[in-house]
């Protein structure tokens, strides 16, 4: 199979544990944009902490292709045009800080390049840690929030926010997608809005078909890409039911996983051919 994209998720995926890229696994993505085929990134992060790893890999040189916030934003690298975006209105952003209140849990959203939060918490410094964006905290968050925004998360601890992704996802269905990035992230954005229709959005753009694409991710928002992709791969650290699902499993996240994809099924079908 002679494939022309690899999308890849960051965090968990792409990245290690110190959010590093492995010398091994930038070579073979290099290598195979060398050989034409588009790399692209997909990940629950903001376009700004995505910024970085793009450049560091020269999608800008490329010519590829950011999509962020789970898709509700796609970026070309090349010319910073905006190909797609979907947000969420202040009223609705307003709903969910009230149910956040009601379910006692965190909430987050973003404004221009800050995180704002009513109430800083463990979590949302584990997402200013991830993003390096700037934390603000304020007390009147329904007047802070008055333009819309590209996505809503509420945080807690894991076995909280199991149960409240269930009972949410059937309350706001056909209102609002709703999934979790990590065990303590629970995510809202738009309704139809992830990282599987964002990357048939851009495939189409392209003129890729869907056999033509590989996706590679760890997580459960990264469900609907994997099962989009032609080769939809679930890396080793992902949880089983998610590796299930993919077409196939490779080793995790700190043994160059996305390297043994990319050199099993691009870069040795180049020599091949």
């Amino acid at each position: 199979m002679n494939y022309k994209m690899i999308v890849l998720d960051l965090d968990d995926t792409l990245l290690r544990d110190d959010r590093t890229i492995s010398p091994r696994t930038k070579q073979a993505l290099m290598d195979a944009q060398e050989a034409g085929v588009k790399v692209v990134l997909a990940s629950g992060r903001p376009t700004f902490a995505m910024r970085q790893i793009a450049q560091e890999l020269e999608l800008e040189k490329y010519g590829s292709f950011i999509l962020s916030y789970n898709g509700a934003h796609i970026i070309n690298c090349a010319t910073n045009e905006q190909l797609f975006s979907s947000t969420l209105s202040p009223a609705t952003v307003h709903e969910l800080y009230n149910m956040s209140k009601e379910e006692q849990v965190w909430i987050h959203t973003y404004v221009g390049d800050d995180i704002v939060t009513p109430a800083n918490n463990k979590y949302t410094d584990i997402e200013a840690d991830i993003t390096g964006m700037p934390i603000i905290e304020t007390d009147q968050f329904i007047e802070a929030i008055q333009e819309p925004v590209v996505k809503v998360l509420m945080v807690e601890a894991p076995e909280k926010l199991v149960l409240l992704e269930q009972k949410l996802q059937q309350q706001l269905q056909g209102k609002l997608n709703v999934m979790r990035s990590k065990p303590y992230f629970l995510e809202f954005t738009e309704v139809g809005v992830d990282k599987g229709t964002s990357l048939h959005h851009l495939s189409q753009q392209l003129g890729i078909e869907q056999h033509e694409v590989i996706a590679i991710g760890d997580s459960y928002n990264d469900l609907a890409m994997i099962k989009f992709a032609g080769l939809g791969v679930a890396m080793g650290n992902a949880p089983d039911d998610i590796k299930q699902i993919a077409n196939y499993v490779t080793d995790s996240n700190m043994e160059d996983g996305v390297a043994k994809v990319v050199e099993k099924f691009i870069l040795s079908e180049q020599v091949l051919s």
